[in-house]
Order: structure tokens, then sequence, then C-alpha cells
């Protein structure tokens, strides 16, 4: 009877022990969504290579997209993996197989998406806009009538927002008609318009502003829709843990500041050449710039200045001709005079090679004649400055400067001097008197302008190289991912 009773109790027992280890258990195996990507410490961001979303800018990693998820991992904790498909539509096949936690590729929030994924508190909203090119007598579309009545070329990003939008358009008008690409960006699609080798193309309008200037001629004709939410895409999941922490990240009051100047930083760029020397440049790009592209490289390893910096100058110089000649007998790519060649150990100015490198060891010489305590990036507009009107001259307009009570070492302040030293009551009051004061301010106000569209440029070719390597590569899989750390930058 004993016996009997103590196996009662003891079952008793291991039923009560069973009934509290149980839940406990579950609930040791069952962890949410957030607090497994914060334990694995690595969150996985799905996007596109373009001017819009992420970029690699000076070795460095840039973009709307990029720097907002940027700040979210850094809030977290953990470190950003980027997933990078090769082609727009595969995002979304990325995101199905659960590849990435969260999608951002200025991506729409449109009722058809939603049937399949989550999408975070809008940061941003965007029109669909239709983009021509203006040609010497053609009429721009005014409206859906005229894309339908005449015989032009629409091709759209597959697998878009617009692709969708286009589609319930159809319907009231069956007789619109438009190609879908898998081939091209959205960039890319703007050259093919910009080249006139398409008609229109279709693109989210807060992505046209910010990189219209680059395609003088191409204009937006009007808005197809009105605006929509840009949201970040997540897959549905158990539990919205990581929904929940994305958009209380995106609610706080120091995002939308960060929003905000990710904006100006990104959308509000402005090319600031003007319609002809911007499509000159983008043709001299891709004629001139590859042929002597490499010294530029070569320059920048044995000086260490920037090769874009470089590269500004030379085209301020010659348009990078190597022939080019200036009337006081100056010649090749950097324009070097006799004295300079001599000095940096050229021998033929005109041989482009020894031009590039050999002006880059002189651009260093010119810079050592600025104090060292006049940090970059003004001590280089001093250099340049100095070198175009003499340090003499730059000396006066910096006392100028000191006069006035502004700064004497901030070329911000010194170039609003530069220009009074064409008018005598200034002039006669300084050491080396008379000076074309507004020729150093117009000349590096233009390797600055050279400097900012030759990196545009560069952005666009990264994007066509990545998707390029990315079709020719046989082991590529429908997804490639980078983990993008501060000690691996340069490799990237």
């Amino acid at each position: 009877m004993f016996d009997i009773t103590r196996k009662k109790d003891a079952a008793y027992a291991l039923v009560v022990l069973l009934l509290f280890c149980i839940p406990a258990l579950l609930s040791w195996n069952s962890k949410t969504q957030l607090g497994a990507i914060i334990e694995s410490g690595t969150l996985k961001f799905v996007t596109r290579n373009s001017p819009s979303t992420y970029f690699i800018e000076k070795s460095k990693p840039a973009g709307f997209e990029y720097d907002l998820i940027k700040a979210y991992t850094e809030q977290l904790g953990v470190k950003l993996e980027l997933v990078q498909p090769t082609s727009f539509g595969e995002i979304f096949t990325t995101m199905e197989k659960r590849n990435g936690h969260i999608a951002g590729a200025m991506l729409t929030a449109t009722a058809e998406r939603e049937e399949t994924f989550n999408f975070s508190t809008p940061y941003l909203h965007t029109s669909t806009a239709l983009i021509y090119r203006t040609i010497k007598g053609q009429k721009a579309p005014k409206n859906l009538e005229d894309l339908i009545k005449k015989d032009k070329k629409l091709v759209i990003l597959a697998n878009s927002s617009h692709a969708e939008l286009l589609k319930s358009i159809q319907k009231a008008h069956p007789s619109l008609k438009w190609e879908e690409t898998t081939e091209l960006s959205a960039v890319e699609l703007l050259e093919k318009v910009h080249n006139k080798e398409i008609d229109y193309t279709i693109i989210d309008a807060v992505a046209f502003d910010a990189q219209k200037s680059f395609f003088p001629g191409l204009k937006k004709a009007f808005n197809l829709d009105q605006p929509q939410p840009l949201a970040w895409m997540l897959t549905p999941h158990n539990d919205n843990t990581l929904l929940d922490s994305v958009n209380r990240f995106l609610e706080q009051e120091s995002t939308k500041k960060l929003i905000e100047q990710l904006k100006q930083k990104y959308f509000q760029r402005s090319n600031p050449l003007g319609f002809y020397d911007t499509t000159v440049f983008k043709k001299d790009v891709q004629n001139r710039f590859p042929k002597i592209e490499q010294y530029f490289y070569m320059a920048e390893q044995e000086t260490d200045i920037d090769w874009q910096l470089l590269a500004a100058i030379a085209y301020q110089e010659s348009h990078w001709d190597p022939k080019a000649v200036s009337p006081t007998g100056v010649k090749g790519i950097m324009m070097l005079t006799n004295a300079a060649a001599s000095e940096v150990d050229v021998t033929d100015r005109t041989d482009p090679m020894q031009s590039i490198i050999g002006g880059a060891h002189y651009l260093v010489s010119v810079m050592k004649k600025i104090p060292e305590r006049i940090p970059q990036p003004d001590h280089t507009w001093f250099a340049l400055a100095g070198y175009n009107v003499g340090y003499g001259h730059l000396e006066d307009a910096r006392v100028l400067t000191s006069r006035s009570g502004l700064n004497p070492d901030k070329w911000d302040d010194v170039k609003k001097h530069l220009p009074l030293l064409t008018q005598e009551k200034y002039f006669s009051t300084v050491r080396y008197g008379y000076a074309r004061g507004y020729e150093p301010v117009h000349y590096v106000s233009n390797i600055r302008k050279y400097i900012k569209l030759l990196q545009w440029e560069m952005q666009v070719r990264q994007a066509k190289k990545q998707d390029i390597e990315a079709d020719m590569d046989p082991d590529h899989e429908s997804w490639d991912s980078t983990t993008v750390q501060e000690d691996i930058l340069p490799t990237l």
C-alpha cells in the first residue's frame, strides 16, 4: 500500500513538474524575429546599387537607403549585411525565400504587394512621373491620350510598381502599350531617353528630381498618380517584433530629422553645369576619359592626391585633350608650363602619362605653399587659387579678408575678397596690387563642379558594372550578399 501511494505521489509530482517546465521549454525554443537578429548580430538588408539607394563613394558606402538602414542597425547594435539581387524583380523573390530581413530600394507600398509582404511606416511619398526628352519641333506629351495616340516607345522596369500602375490604367485605356525590362536600371532608362534610344520611361518623381540635372534635356511630362508611400518591405512573420521595431525607429523625431538631412543630401543635389557643358562632359567621359583613366589612378598612388580631383583639374585645363595648347605655350592634359614640366621631370608635355603624373607631383609642391594649419578641403582650394592667380595675390585677398573681420583661412570667406583685387580702392592698399581676382574664383568653382559631375558618372558606371558582372558569373545565384564593415570598406 505504501509503495502504491509513493508511486502515485511521484507521478503527480512529475505531472506538476512537466506542467511548469513545458511552457518554459517552448518559450526557450521560440525566439522572436527581432531577438534572433540581435542574437546573431547581423541584419540582412536587400537593396539595389543605384544613386538613389546604395553606392560606393570614395571606397565608402553611401546612399539614402544605406544611410537610413545603417542608422537603424547601429541603434540595434548589430552589423549590416547588404543583399544585392541582380535585378529589381529579384528583390521580391529574395524576400519570399527569406534571404533578407528588410528590403529597401525606393519601394512603393502598393495594394498588390501588401497581399504578400508587410510594409513599414512610410519614410517618403512620391508620384509616378512620365519622363521625356525635349526635342526641337516635337511637342511634349500632356496627358495619357497623347501617349496613346503617338507611336512612341515606352520602357519601364519589370516587376515595378510602375508596371502595376500601367496595368490598372490599361483597363480604361486598352490601347496603352509599353515594354518591361529586367536588364536595365532606372538610371539606365533615363540614359536611354537622353540618348534618344527610347521615347519615354516612368520613374518615381523624387528619384527623377534628384537626377534630372545630370541628364540635360530630360523633363517630367506629367504625373500618372497621386503621391504614393515609399517604405521598407518585410516578409510576414509569426510575430511582428521586427516590424514594430522598424516602425518605432522611423517614428522617432531623431529619425525624421535624419530623413530630412538625407533628402537634402541625396535628392536635392543639383548639377552645377549648364546644358551644353554637361552634354559635352558626358561625351568626354565616354570617349576621352577611358584612354587616360589609368594614369589618374597611378598618379594618386604616387602622390596620395585623390584621382577625381586630378581628373577634374585636368578637365578644367584641357578637357582631357593631350594635344591641347594655349596661346601662352602651356600644353598637354595638365597644361604644364616649361618651367613646371622641368621641375617634375616631364620631358614630353603631350604624353598623357607624363603630363598627368607630373601634374600631380607639381600639385604636391603647389599645396606645400599653403599653411599646414588650413584644413582640407580649403587647403586644396587655396592651392588651386594660388596656382591660378599667384600666391602673392592670394595673400593679398587673405589680408583683405582679415581686415573685414572674416576668416583668412576659410575659402568661402577669401573667395569673396579675391574679386576686390580688380578695384583700385582695394588693390592699392595691399602689397601685390591689381589682379584678375574673378578668375581664381571661377577656376576653383569649375573644378569643384567637375568633381561633382565625375562622381555622378562613376556611380552610374559602378551600377552598370555590377549588373554586368552578375550576369557573367556562372556560379551566380538569385542573390549575393556583402557584409559592410568599417575594416573592409576599401575592398568593396
